[in-house]
């Protein structure tokens, strides 16, 4: 029978008897653990080199001799002569030292583990008889997978004595647009605190009793101020949670990302962002526009559109080489067309305004700026959308008209 034991090796005396291949993978994973190393073999292959070099492992030059073993908490012998590992597991068995050994067909009276790590967890996986490591491998493999999948749960059961808040950016909306890190955080998450827009269907996924607080702003609706957001997460963290800030797009772009960090540092609370995909790239991308293409279009340019008319906004609505791309713009588009119009901006430039893009109600309008306004109106436009201003909106630019779905065409 093999009991399995999770041991720290950190700071304590790890020695690798053999240079070889195996020694290499073996001692990388020992050094990221914080293994107090040394080898003991008459050569190095290239890798076990470039180890010794770039972390100072100590190298004695030699056979191995039985007395090398005193002191070590563990050993790892794999010269590669059957023999010689064995002598070197009977070594340690008379010392009490626990030895790997990695002979084919052998083992001594420790094993390593196909192991996978995320976040905090560490999943190992051993034969308990025999050795089998191609088997522990995909068992490992499969396990990673739903790991990373957040399938698995992940939460604490006991209350941590410090929380902490991670923004996490959900993409467009999909949730296998999201990230594994995303996914995996959501997984461990206590307290959501969730926008209107992005993966929220992974929220019923989550466990019954974790807290989902919706702070999601609507057009002129704002029934959570930021600042409260901002104490919400503070408030919670302090009481031990893992909190997880659920954004759509990324919580850098048009987010208040930077605003809640802020208030976390403030506070005291540890704080990390999880990246996720923009919905400045994402939305048009999911119309078949391509923000920037060559030929066409070599610079972008991002704007609030509820509020930017600056001159660089101006000067880029005008260069027929930038993109525009506009957000949260629907309500401001008449201001924003007559402003562009009035800075040179041709009437003519094409332009495209995605609707709910990554969703099976998403809606392309192509137009120009001389017909945006009407356009919109007649279709009847509404947020969340995403507006494309340049060469780029041209319709037929990667594939002919009539092949672009979900366009309401003009």
């Amino acid at each position: 029978m093999t009991t399995m034991l999770g041991v720290s090796l950190a700071g304590r005396r790890v020695l690798m008897v053999g240079g070889g291949s195996v020694t290499a993978r073996r001692l990388e994973r020992f050094l990221a653990d914080g293994a107090d190393a040394a080898i003991v073999a008459p050569e190095l292959s290239d890798g076990v080199r470039a180890l010794v070099d770039a972390h100072g492992v100590p190298w004695t030059p030699r056979r191995v001799r039985t007395a090398d073993v005193a002191g070590a908490w563990l050993v790892h012998t794999a010269t590669g002569d059957a023999r010689i590992d064995a002598d070197v597991a009977a070594a340690c068995e008379r010392r009490r030292v626990l030895c790997v050994n990695a002979s084919d067909g052998a083992h001594g009276s420790a094993r390593l583990a196909a192991e996978t790590r995320s976040g905090d967890v560490v999943v190992g996986v051993v034969s308990d008889a025999g050795v089998d490591p191609r088997r522990t491998a995909r068992v490992r493999d499969a396990v990673a997978t739903l790991l990373r999948e957040g399938s698995l749960p992940l939460r604490r059961r006991r209350s941590a004595r410090t929380g902490r808040v991670d923004l996490v950016g959900g993409g467009p909306g999909p949730a296998d647009l999201m990230t594994v890190r995303g996914r995996r955080l959501l997984a461990e998450a206590d307290v959501v605190v969730a926008d209107r827009l992005g993966p929220t269907d992974v929220l019923s996924e989550l466990d019954p009793d974790v807290e989902i607080i919706d702070v999601g702003k609507r057009p002129g609706h704002h029934p959570v101020p930021q600042d409260e957001i901002n104490a919400l997460l503070v408030e919670h963290a302090r009481a031990g949670k893992h909190v997880v800030r659920l954004k759509g797009g990324d919580p850098f772009v048009y987010g208040r990302g930077g605003e809640e960090v802020a208030a976390c540092l403030a506070a005291g609370v540890p704080v990390e962002v999880v990246p996720g995909l923009t919905s400045v790239v994402s939305v048009p991308q999911a119309a078949g526009i391509p923000v920037t293409h060559r030929g066409t279009a070599a610079g972008l340019h991002v704007v609030n559109g509820q509020a930017d008319t600056s001159p660089s906004t101006l000067a880029a609505l005008a260069d027929d080489t930038v993109t525009t791309v506009v957000l949260m713009g629907v309500a401001a588009l008449p201001r924003l067309v007559a402003a562009a119009l009035a800075a040179g901006a041709p009437a003519d430039r094409p332009m495209a305004i995605v609707e709910r893009g990554h969703t099976p109600e998403q809606r392309t309008t192509r137009t120009t700026l001389a017909e945006a306004v009407a356009d919109a109106e007649r279709a009847g436009v509404r947020n969340p959308a995403v507006i494309v201003v340049g060469d780029v909106a041209r319709a037929g630019l990667l594939l002919p008209q009539h092949e672009l779905a979900g366009d309401a065409n003009r």
